[in-house]
């Protein structure tokens, strides 16, 4: 049974320019951290991310829901995970203040993220190995797929599973090899342009085959010159994406990333506002065969249904510490693979919680092994930190989710 429950504000602040971006230019990296102990004493710690200022009233919102958790046991709760996500996120006052997104929703995904953590750890496997242990019909019932069945039903998501678990042993050997990562840490917005030299060739001298630039600026020749030297240092073997962090509208989206495509970038992300659907649509058609990449600040499953439904992701880079957790991410993981449009997770947790569910991801589900980010400034404060070697992320076998943090100094 859940006994304990414990909330917890962390914050850190990033320092020399770390974690900047266009909008973003003095970030401190916070976690809303929701802890479930049970009588056993083992203890389930799920995370939501947040960049400080606001942080507490996540942690208030995770307070609310996990307390209705209290006395229940989490092996007959999970089995059913996706009623009760139905009905935390449907809770008639918090509802309100969303629907399934915002301040509420980030709390609802630290405590589910704790929920499918305590549920490892109660079996002593890594979370990797709990979910794809799982029969198609076990995974599709801690989901909830409401307001999806235009486009996803309960049975065509059993079927979906079923299909690929037919061919998941040619997969596992991700397993052995590992998973791998790119870099997005070459290039943060306030880092100036031999920084962002010296960092590309260090990225690429540690074994990284794809890397990632900070756009966006006021003046468009800097984001020009930016991406050419990465570019540059790359050379072409190497994949270059970009990242505006929303910071154009429309017409600038346009007119910028029609330069950039002389750099051939793998994607352009988040050009635009993330409520803007048509918008990407617009831009996606504008610049192809650029591919948009989106999904950092899409908040829930029924958004993501949209963005595919238009045509205008070229990845989908759901993030399990922004939507409603893990639960959540499976469904929206399901969701593109049924439209065909791979899943790249954003990883604003430092990957801990991602290096476990792109592995599902690949092995029940067939979505391609492209990459995961790697965001290395946080790795310090976590118990298990994930290892990288020659960029590649080695498979975790601690049991749980990875996500247990070390006290706050």
């Amino acid at each position: 049974m859940i006994r304990k429950i414990n909330i917890r504000d962390a914050r850190y602040q990033l320092e020399n320019g770390a974690g900047s971006d266009a909008v973003h230019k003095d970030p401190q990296y916070a976690y809303a951290v929701t802890d479930l102990e049970d009588d056993a004493g083992n203890r389930g710690t799920g995370l939501a991310f947040t960049l400080g200022t606001g942080n507490d009233l996540v942690c208030a919102a995770a307070r609310f829901y996990a307390e209705k958790l209290t006395g229940r046991d989490i092996e007959e709760l999970m089995p059913d995970f996706g009623s009760m996500f139905r009905l935390l996120s449907n809770e008639q006052q918090f509802r309100w203040l969303g629907p399934h997104k915002g301040v509420v929703h980030l709390g609802l995904c630290s405590v589910t993220n704790a929920c499918f953590d305590l549920w490892a750890k109660k079996r002593q496997v890594p979370l990797w190995k709990l979910l794809i242990d799982l029969t198609p019909e076990q995974v599709v019932q801690t989901l909830d797929l409401s307001y999806l069945e235009d486009v996803l039903t309960k049975e065509e998501a059993i079927a979906l599973l079923r299909e690929q678990a037919l061919t998941r042993d040619a997969r596992m050997q991700v397993l052995q090899n590992g998973y791998p990562g790119y870099d997005t840490s070459v290039g943060w917005f306030n880092y100036d342009d031999e920084q962002v030299r010296t960092n590309c060739r260090r990225a690429i001298g540690n074994g990284f085959r794809a890397l990632k630039l900070k756009v966006g600026a006021a003046d468009p020749g800097r984001d020009i010159r930016r991406a050419h030297i990465v570019r540059q240092e790359a050379g072409d073997t190497v994949k270059v994406m970009l990242d505006a962090n929303q910071q154009w509208t429309l017409p600038q989206a346009i007119s910028v990333c029609r330069e950039l495509k002389q750099i051939d970038p793998y994607w352009i992300e988040e050009p635009t506002h993330p409520d803007d659907i048509m918008a990407h649509q617009v831009l996606a058609k504008e610049i192809a065969p650029v591919k948009l990449a989106l999904g950092e600040h899409v908040a829930n499953r029924i958004a993501f249904k949209n963005y595919l439904q238009a045509g205008c992701a070229g990845f989908i880079q759901v993030d399990a510490v922004r939507v409603g957790g893990v639960s959540e991410f499976i469904t929206v993981s399901l969701l593109a693979r049924k439209f065909g449009v791979p899943v790249v997770p954003h990883v604003g947790d430092m990957g801990q919680l991602h290096q476990h569910l792109v592995l599902f991801n690949h092995i029940a589900l067939g979505h391609e092994a492209l990459f995961l980010e790697h965001i290395p400034h946080l790795k310090q404060h976590f118990v298990h930190p994930v290892k990288i070697e020659t960029g590649v992320y080695i498979t975790p076998q601690e049991p749980g989710s990875s996500c247990d943090l070390k006290p706050l100094q």
